[in-house]
């Protein structure tokens, strides 16, 4: 059974940092993309950023309104994706989930684009992260 679970969600203040963590159980990450969405209220859902792991190479994407404050990074030993946030904005704020789909080739903004969320296979429940002061 495929199981998603998130953590590291939070309260922080503007220019703080919060590192959320993807546990993966039951599929292989080093086969598959996993990607970072998240939703705020009134909003669209985001890409925040991705990472596909395909034929032994490893590729990254990161949404503009990110790049620079966050990393994705991979443990496979503990099956388990993180994100890296700094210099969080109150703009963060959201629900932010993570999601798995078998790496098939496409390129990591595909991955990450709103209109192939639909797509991936497993999702998390999610994981509250809000900015303030």
């Amino acid at each position: 059974q495929v199981q998603l679970v998130e953590s590291g969600g939070g309260s922080v203040q503007p220019g703080g940092s919060l590192r959320l963590s993807c546990a993966a159980s039951g599929l292989p990450l080093d086969r598959y993309t996993i990607g970072w969405f998240r939703q705020a209220p009134g909003k669209e859902r985001e890409g925040v950023s991705c990472i596909i792991s395909l034929d032994g190479s490893t590729y990254y994407y990161y949404s503009d309104s990110v790049k620079g404050r966050f990393t994705i990074s991979s443990d496979n030993a503990k099956n388990t994706v993180y994100l890296q946030m700094n210099s969080l904005k109150p703009e963060d704020t959201a629900v932010y989930l993570c999601a798995a789909v078998p790496a098939r080739g496409f390129t990591a903004d595909v991955y990450c684009s709103n209109s192939y969320f639909p797509r991936y296979d497993y999702r998390g429940q999610g994981t509250q992260v809000t900015v303030s002061s």
